[in-house]
């Protein structure tokens, strides 16, 4: 349920409407926008008579929430949200640009790959340093040595850190040394880890998971939330379908359905979504065309000779190339790039 106050609404007659929430039992969560000021009220609001909150002089309208996820709904906060990554804004007309290479495999690969990646305008840096793999053969990643070799990358480019986290062991390093932890399909609905999560402050990049809907994959982005922590931008990887052709089937369509749904930003990722890397740059460009908040590119400086998802990566050049292109999409559609 959402308490929606009057405009010019005083301190005082907000604190008012707030307490007579909590003394039902219920938790709240102020939401001050430009135009109004919201009350959202969580937990069970089928002990509360709207019609006492109707009638107070502060109160325009009482509604309820249909939707299963509170935090995340547009709804419960109207406006768009805007997610700071250690000085890069993700959300509200700002676009993010992250990439990097799948893998980290060494300081001279990554340093290269973020010193070319810089200078075509990405303004965040990724690179796995754990890697979760279907096969338990394949390349898993270096861990920690290759998380201090974003650190050590990081210090000479000054680009911030987005790699992925997959056990709750490596939270308090992660929430030292990461800028935007990301949380991969395969643990969308790791619950308990979502809930330490959002125990921290750090920005949360949660991928949808292969076979996830928009609600479940909303409800996971509100387990963190629920827990403290509002800094989520949710990221579309693709999802599994029966075309086997391509890697996963990219759903452009989650992009104005996340903007209709929820206040939250929306990255995509067209490297993972298509497998192929000459599927990037069109389905980048349609990305942000229909409103993304900001593209992840894998971009590797060998693709033929990666350890990882090499043919799904961008040459250091193809991705100068797509990044001029996108600039003048972002131009138009009143999207801006911090570099």
């Amino acid at each position: 349920m959402i308490i929606v106050l009057k405009p010019r609404t005083t301190k005082q007659e907000i604190t008012r409407v707030e307490n007579m929430v909590k003394s039902r039992g219920l938790d709240t969560h102020i939401i001050e926008g430009s135009e109004m000021t919201i009350i959202g009220c969580i937990g069970d609001t089928t002990r509360i008579d709207m019609k006492l909150f109707e009638v107070d002089p502060a109160v325009t309208k009482v509604m309820h929430v249909q939707e299963p996820y509170k935090l995340a709904s547009r709804a419960f906060h109207p406006e768009d949200s805007m997610v700071d990554v250690s000085g890069v804004k993700v959300g509200c007309g700002h676009l993010a640009l992250i990439a990097g290479p799948c893998s980290v495999e060494s300081v001279e690969q990554v340093m290269e790959i973020a010193q070319a990646a810089k200078a075509s305008g990405a303004n965040l840096l990724r690179g796995g340093a754990f890697k979760p793999r279907t096969s338990p053969y394949a390349f898993q990643g270096l861990g920690l040595e290759g998380l201090e070799i974003l650190c050590e990358v990081k210090q000479e480019t000054g680009l911030p850190i987005v790699t992925e986290l997959m056990s709750a062991e490596y939270l308090d390093v992660f929430n030292e040394k990461v800028d935007l932890i990301q949380i991969g399909a395969r643990n969308m609905q790791n619950f308990d880890l979502l809930k330490q999560l959002g125990q921290i402050e750090r920005p949360v990049l949660l991928k949808r998971g292969l076979n996830a809907t928009y609600e479940e994959w909303f409800m996971s982005a509100e387990y963190i939330m629920a827990a403290g922590n509002e800094n989520v931008i949710l990221c579309e990887r693709g999802i599994r379908t029966f075309e086997t052709y391509t890697r996963n089937t990219l759903d452009l369509q989650s992009i104005p359905v996340v903007r209709k749904l929820t206040h939250l930003p929306i990255v995509v990722d067209p490297s993972h979504a298509g497998g192929k890397w000459w599927l990037v740059e069109p389905m980048s460009k349609s990305a942000v065309a229909a409103g993304a908040d900001g593209l992840m590119v894998e971009v590797h400086n060998n693709p033929e000779c990666a350890l990882c998802d090499g043919a799904q990566s961008l040459k250091p050049k193809k991705y100068d190339e797509l990044i001029r292109q996108i600039s003048g999409i972002a131009k138009v559609i009143g999207k801006k790039v911090d570099l």
